[in-house]
């Protein structure tokens, strides 16, 4: 009975262990892929006007934000909801006016082994080309348009409806500029970007919106062996209080979050798992010390001390945890690489995609540590109360 009760306690203690190992690295793979589709098509850090929507263009030198450390690449842009017309169907955007720089820094001309464009679902990343100007739009926000991407042009087109500058609406007025757009692709990053997005040349949105020399924002690229957060920081140093620099992390500060926040409550939830599990261990030993009190008398009586005795039973209590724990973990581990290799579990309506799993061996650390400080704790007081019960008070 005793080694039966045992075995449900190391078997209960290794499951909670593992599932703490898979579903931390579960959280890890998803916060690792909410990052690469929120990072990819962000810039590294965005400069905005601490004051308005716009600034004047030469606020801001562009060649000497290349002096600061660590920054790679800059483009101007324009940010501003418009209207796309194709054919009957109309639809709302968030159209981005940038430079060509863009296009690298987001990713956009980025190609797979094979040659083909990462990003793009069809058409080719390109904001000019033979002196025509050319968008690139998200790949829902076409479908939306019922428009796509003729093999026999390279372009689909569409009509611009972009707000007039500080325009007074009159009864008869026409409160929107309008432009035709050629549409060389339809690109792939996000729900939100394939959905609202449309990226077209600095040029062509400063002319359809009259803002002449004016911009909204500076997107900035870091270059790799800095951070984000140190080149954000020289930034602000050299722009001052006029200007608010975010990286792309703050720019998306709710999503990751978000995703900390539900990573700690399941950690708080399997902790309390793990002290009902728990409880098998004092029933065990429990159960031991019942069984083994005659023995224990014998031992008294034969110049045992209560400090011995007492390490005899913590130290069982220590190793059915550590037992536990270190086949939990194994399992863990052994779960986490199986779906990284054999893509054990594919996430729903994403064509086979496996489910992202990423492995931190200091999340392992982190498990380590509680369940070590958990067992030692759920060993010590059982065993301390059930000695000071049966042979009175005890002297440490």
């Amino acid at each position: 009975m005793i080694n039966l009760i045992t075995r449900i306690s190391v078997i209960g203690i290794a499951i909670i262990t593992a599932s703490l190992v898979v579903l931390l690295s579960a959280f890890n793979g998803i916060e690792g892929m909410i990052e690469k589709l929120y990072s990819d098509f962000d810039p590294d850090i965005t400069i905005r006007s601490a004051t308005g929507k716009t600034f004047p263009q030469e606020t801001i030198s562009l060649d000497e934000l290349k002096k600061v450390h660590g920054i790679k690449s800059t483009s101007r842009a324009i940010e501003e909801v418009v209207v796309i017309k194709h054919e009957k169907k109309w639809v709302n955007a968030s159209m981005i006016a940038v430079d060509s720089s863009f296009l690298a820094m987001s990713g956009l001309t980025a190609r797979s082994s094979n040659g083909s464009y990462i990003h793009m679902v069809d058409g080719y990343p390109a904001l000019s080309s033979e002196n025509l100007t050319f968008g690139i739009i998200g790949a829902t926000l076409l479908d939306k348009l019922g428009g796509f991407i003729p093999e026999r042009t390279g372009f689909e087109q569409v009509l611009i409806y972009a707000p007039k500058r500080d325009a007074k609406v009159r009864i008869g007025s026409n409160p929107f500029n309008t432009s035709q757009l050629n549409i060389s692709g339809r690109m792939n990053f996000n729900r939100e970007v394939n959905a609202e997005k449309l990226v077209v040349p600095f040029s062509f949105g400063s002319e359809i919106l009259n803002y002449e020399s004016d911009m909204t924002s500076v997107y900035v690229d870091v270059k790799e062996g800095y951070t984000n957060e140190e080149v954000s920081e020289s930034l602000k140093i050299v722009l001052g209080k006029g200007f608010t620099v975010k990286t792309s992390y703050e720019k998306n500060e709710l999503i990751f979050k978000t995703s900390k926040s539900e990573k700690l409550m399941v950690i708080v939830i399997l902790v309390f798992i793990f002290i009902l599990a728990a409880f098998n261990l004092i029933a065990s030993l429990t159960m031991l010390f019942v069984e083994k009190k005659d023995n224990i008398s014998t031992m008294i009586a034969y110049g045992a001390n209560y400090k011995m005795i007492f390490r005899i039973f913590f130290y069982e209590g220590l190793l059915i945890c550590g037992r536990g724990i270190f086949f939990g973990i194994i399992l863990g581990y052994l779960i986490c690489t199986l779906q990284i290799y054999g893509s054990l579990l594919e996430m729903p309506n994403t064509g086979g995609e496996p489910f992202p799993v990423q492995i931190s061996f200091s999340d392992g650390l982190i498990i380590l540590v509680l369940v070590s400080t958990l067992s030692f704790i759920f060993s010590f007081w059982p065993v301390k109360y059930l000695m000071k019960r049966n042979f009175g008070t005890l002297k440490f």
